[in-house]
């Protein structure tokens, strides 16, 4: 789909780590396996169901339901500022006030994804809540033997109405990253080029998944702020010309693939893989 670091959201962050430290994970790896993150090589973009990779991809990414494919780098996917459909029941039941409900006390959801609901990031108390739960799908992505994990819809505060802010969203992606660093994980921001400088440099993002920067003319806003540690996904449906035109192209990230819209698994009706 389509952060100045507060104190609050440092000190909400420790206070989760330490508990959840106590509960006997693995100890991380070294600061410098944290932050390992390749700069070049063939990605594939699995979240459609996981498969064999095709010949020649050397970096993964599936859902963190799924464990990670061997012999590549595998990027663990986390939808960290929204509900995935599996989970709703169990964030209504456990977890009511960690969701954004409206003036009637409806939670409220994405426009574009009806059956998400937005988490509410934009009181501490609430984004230590979704902290405590995501620190659980974080921790099984360190578990499983993957080596980065991405956090998708960073940008909710853009379809909240004006009930998230910017700063909301990023003191949320600031105690993510930190428990993401903590379990030995690289943390990689997901979209949300109108951020520039500020994902990586605040809320200590390693790398970025972007989607069709090519066709929205963004990837400028992510190859500035992360180099070459940047991975676009472009798709069928909206890319115009030949892909041979999108590989030329000299202001596209190195690390470019074309991916059918539902990602279906390889050898199924509608799959759809290239790369530059």
């Amino acid at each position: 789909m389509r952060s100045v670091r507060l104190p609050a959201a440092v000190l909400l962050s420790a206070l989760v780590l330490a508990a959840f430290g106590l509960a006997g994970c693995t100890a991380p790896p070294s600061a410098d396996a944290t932050r390992s993150f390749p700069t070049s090589g063939v990605p594939d973009y699995q979240l459609g169901g996981g498969y064999t990779p095709a010949d020649g991809v050397t970096i993964v990414e599936r859902d963190s339901t799924e464990r990670p494919a061997k012999g590549v780098y595998g990027i663990c996917y986390v939808n960290g500022f929204q509900t995935q459909p599996s989970d709703a029941a169990m964030w209504e039941r456990s977890h009511p006030d960690a969701l954004l409900r409206n003036a009637a006390g409806e939670p409220v959801s994405d426009p574009g994804w009806p059956d998400e609901m937005l988490l509410d990031t934009s009181r501490a108390a609430a984004r230590g809540d979704v902290v405590s739960v995501m620190t659980r799908s974080i921790a099984r992505c360190a578990d499983r033997g993957f080596d980065a994990v991405e956090f998708d819809n960073l940008d909710s505060w853009t379809r909240s109405h004006g009930a998230l802010t910017r700063s909301d969203n990023l003191a949320l992606a600031s105690a993510l990253v930190d428990v993401a660093h903590e379990h030995g994980l690289a943390a990689g921001q997901k979209n949300t080029p109108q951020l520039g400088s500020t994902g990586r440099r605040d809320a200590g993002f390693d790398f970025v998944i972007a989607e069709e920067c090519v066709t929205y003319d963004e990837c400028g806003a992510y190859t500035k702020a992360y180099g070459d540690r940047v991975i676009d996904v472009e798709y069928t449906d909206d890319t115009d010309g030949a892909w041979s035109a999108v590989c030329a192209r000299k202001d596209r990230p190195a690390m470019t693939i074309l991916r059918d819209r539902e990602l279906v698994a390889r050898g199924q009706d509608g799959y759809v893989f290239e790369h530059c």
